[in-house]
């Protein structure tokens, strides 16, 4: 699943923003305030939209006053979030486009749409369209590439037991649906991290988990299910860990006699391990991040706020690496950061800077901008031409 633009309209600081081209591994800086935080939180919206319903994700993000918190303010007309994705390499691309807006003190789904095109000409056909709780999906989506004229699609009328329902909840549980279940999928499985290094310290009940939690409270659950279950990932792991943090030469999990998991590390210098609230943040970090880069069962795109938080400067250009790496295995990895050490590790087509000006904030690309470009032709790195400022319209203190 290769997600490759993403549009946003009267979401909150996005008063009307377009990214394109997104590249695997994509950075996105800004000042304090600017909306980082924001961007990220549209993946979750979508996430617990599709989930429960709109109205009870717009309260999750926006509190009591819901859709009047998340619509930019000063604007009128729906939430609008468009997105476009390709279920895989040789698939077209396709469209998905929710608006969101409230009547009664209500929000509700205005319309939901997915449309691509199966030929190489003409224009996208809606595969599924939903106005108001009301509307079709495409039955014969699988017979679609012998289908001359849209006239021929085959198409079921629904209507939702609720105008708040997005159609696609629905819809991804039956496969002769393939592009709505490939979207279901990858908006069910986006992650996006939250982790809390107290939390990670934590002792929890010896259950099998198998993905490391976006708060990161299951950590050593995670590496005990890496033990017994896949070895050799833990192995290349700590592996991993032991190149980064030097001193590190074994990592376990061990349950005591009241069911709870301990996290253990070696230090090669000591004979007895040591518990995890005796490791720094920055190694506890490291390995949260190793293990989630490392799953095997990858998630399809990871977002992540200011991985320097409790990391050594010299850690960050070696983890812009790893997330390099596991974009390159086919998923996407999304990061925000302040550091210029993570900067340096960073080309120029990777990098999007947020800029605030008359209230909203607008997004651009590094490579777009020729002074940029040509800074880097002459050996700087983006790290340095960050912390000097020199990104048109963002300070960076």
């Amino acid at each position: 699943m290769k997600l490759e633009s993403i549009r946003l309209k009267n979401f909150r600081a996005f008063k009307d923003v377009q990214m394109t081209d997104i590249p695997p591994f994509c950075v996105l800086v800004g000042a304090n305030g600017v909306g980082k935080s924001t961007f990220f939180s549209v993946f979750g919206f979508l996430r617990d939209a599709m989930a429960t319903d709109v109205n009870h994700a717009l309260v999750k993000l926006g509190g009591a006053r819901g859709f009047q918190e998340v619509r930019s303010r000063g604007t009128t007309g729906p939430v609008e979030i468009e997105i476009k994705f390709r279920k895989d390499a040789k698939s077209p691309l396709a469209t998905y486009t929710v608006k969101i807006d409230e009547r009664d003190g209500r929000a509700y789904v205005a319309l939901e749409q997915l449309r691509y095109r199966r030929g190489s000409k003409g224009q996208p056909w809606s595969f599924l369209k939903f106005e108001n709780g009301s509307g079709y999906a495409v039955t014969n989506e699988l017979n679609a590439p012998d289908v001359k004229d849209e006239s021929e699609l085959t198409r079921d009328d629904q209507k939702l037991k609720s105008s708040d329902l997005l159609a696609i909840k629905a819809l991804a549980q039956f496969q002769k649906f393939p592009v709505i279940v490939a979207l279901g999928e990858m908006i069910d499985r986006w992650y996006v991290s939250d982790f809390h290094i107290d939390k990670a310290r934590s002792d929890r009940d010896a259950d099998q988990i198998d993905h490391l939690s976006r708060e990161g409270d299951n950590l050593a659950s995670v590496l005990q299910y890496l033990q017994k279950q896949h070895p050799a990932i833990l192995k290349r792991v700590v592996d991993r860990l032991s190149h980064r943090i030097p001193g590190v030469t074994k990592v376990e999990s061990k349950t005591t006699e009241e069911g709870r998991v301990l996290l253990k590390f070696q230090d090669g210098a000591f004979e007895d391990p040591f518990l995890a609230r005796y490791v720094s943040d920055g190694t506890i970090k490291m390995l949260a991040y190793l293990i989630l880069l490392n799953d095997p069962s990858p998630f399809p795109m990871l977002c992540v706020e200011e991985p320097e938080n409790q990391l050594y400067p010299s850690l960050l250009e070696e983890l812009a690496e790893e997330f390099r790496a596991y974009a390159a295995n086919g998923g996407l990895v999304i990061v925000s950061t302040h550091s210029p050490d993570l900067l340096n590790a960073v080309q120029a087509d990777e990098l999007f800077y947020l800029v605030k000006k008359d209230g909203y904030t607008t997004i651009k690309r590094a490579s777009d901008d020729p002074q940029i470009v040509a800074y880097m032709a002459e050996g700087d790195k983006l790290g340095r031409i960050w912390k000097d400022g020199l990104f048109e319209g963002v300070d960076p203190q």
